[in-house]
């Protein structure tokens, strides 16, 4: 089941009981505040899509007490569809993540015909989504229960950058960017797995660990588990990243490599390559990083390629523990010192070598 990122609201006769246009009042009920407030607290950001004078509609929402919680209202006359496939790609959201709630059938069927892959829920069920498998997200963190905040200083920053002049490295050092990479404990565990999860463009494996393998790897002194994380001026972008790392005396096993989506215009993965291309320098160990081909990745491996990871026979590749999975890649790095970022202060304790007897 895939769990839905968003859910787009209508508005008249749906979120609330009675239509702007032709009621002096409308009515939030108790039940769907709280569907309102639970989603946001599981993760689960919601927009609005409504056929309605811009004006009015949010001055009730306001006077409502619930316009906060919504990200990238459209409200206007144009199609549905059209509403939720632009709310859909400023999320940069695979439509089958994407909900869509309306008391109309005919806006319900228009959505659906134009994009099939949104699941679309009459407005009789909108006090039941909460008990619904695709409403609930398996895990529950700091990160997932700030998600909409993060979302609203990211579209914050965007204006930013629009309104900006300068060249893009300036508009990054003006930003105050910071990145912290330390290793995963107990609180970061359910991050590190819901990164796993969520993130497919920049997964270099796509594959997922569970709780109960993050927490096996933990207690093994040959792995590092680390979990990246980055903020600026704007806000706390969370939980951006995860390295999942394990360590032979001349070669290191970048088994993998997720970053979210929102960072990649920051250099995170860039950021994060070098730093440890630069680890692995210190330590005088090869890196050999595991890359597996979706449909989503491309730029995982053009990141890596930059990086300096390629194709080679070099005999520590063969090292590493297991036979190479199926369509498994192993890119292979000799690697020489890097600069610190120009760009972000980055913080980040150094990787401890392991021993003979740790390596087994």
């Amino acid at each position: 089941m895939t769990i839905v990122k968003c859910l787009v609201w209508d508005l008249d006769n749906t979120l609330w009981r009675g239509t702007v246009l032709e009621d002096d009042e409308v009515v939030l009920t108790d039940e769907i505040r709280e569907v309102i407030t639970t989603l946001d607290d599981r993760g689960i950001l919601q927009a609005v899509a409504s056929k309605n004078d811009h004006d009015l509609a949010w001055e009730r929402l306001e006077r409502l007490g619930v316009a906060e919680y919504f990200v990238l209202p459209r409200i206007g006359w144009g199609p549905k569809s059209q509403s939720v496939r632009e709310i859909a790609t400023e999320l940069n959201f695979a439509p089958n993540t994407i909900a869509f709630i309306d008391d109309q059938p005919a806006e319900r069927a228009e959505v659906a015909f134009h994009l099939p892959e949104v699941r679309c829920y009459p407005a009789e069920q909108a006090a039941t989504l909460l008990s619904l498998p695709e409403f609930s997200p398996p895990v529950s963190t700091v990160d997932s229960r700030r998600r909409r905040l993060m979302y609203q200083a990211g579209f914050a920053r965007d204006r930013a950058r629009e309104a900006y002049s300068g060249p893009d490295e300036d508009f990054l050092r003006s930003l105050d960017l910071s990145m912290t990479i330390a290793s995963a404990g107990e609180e970061e565990l359910s991050r590190v797995e819901e990164l796993t999860l969520r993130t497919s463009q920049m997964n270099a494996t796509g594959v997922h660990y569970s709780d109960a393998d993050l927490r096996a790897l933990l207690t093994d002194p040959a792995h590092e588990v680390l979990v990246v994380t980055m903020g600026d001026r704007f806000g706390p972008h969370g939980a951006v990243g995860i390295i999942l790392l394990e360590k032979k005396p001349s070669t290191w096993h970048l088994k993998l490599l997720a970053t979210s989506c929102r960072v990649v215009s920051f250099g995170a993965g860039a950021t994060i390559l070098n730093w440890l291309t630069d680890q692995g320098a210190r330590a005088g160990a090869h890196l050999v990083a595991d890359f597996r081909r979706t449909d989503r990745n491309r730029m995982m491996e053009i990141a890596y390629r930059f990086a300096g990871f390629a194709d080679s026979d070099c005999p520590c590749v063969s090292e590493v523990a297991g036979a190479s999975a199926a369509g498994v890649e192993r890119l292979h790095l000799e690697p020489s010192p890097r600069p610190a970022p120009t760009t972000l202060t980055l913080t980040a304790a150094d990787i401890a070598p392991v021993t003979v007897s740790a390596a087994g």
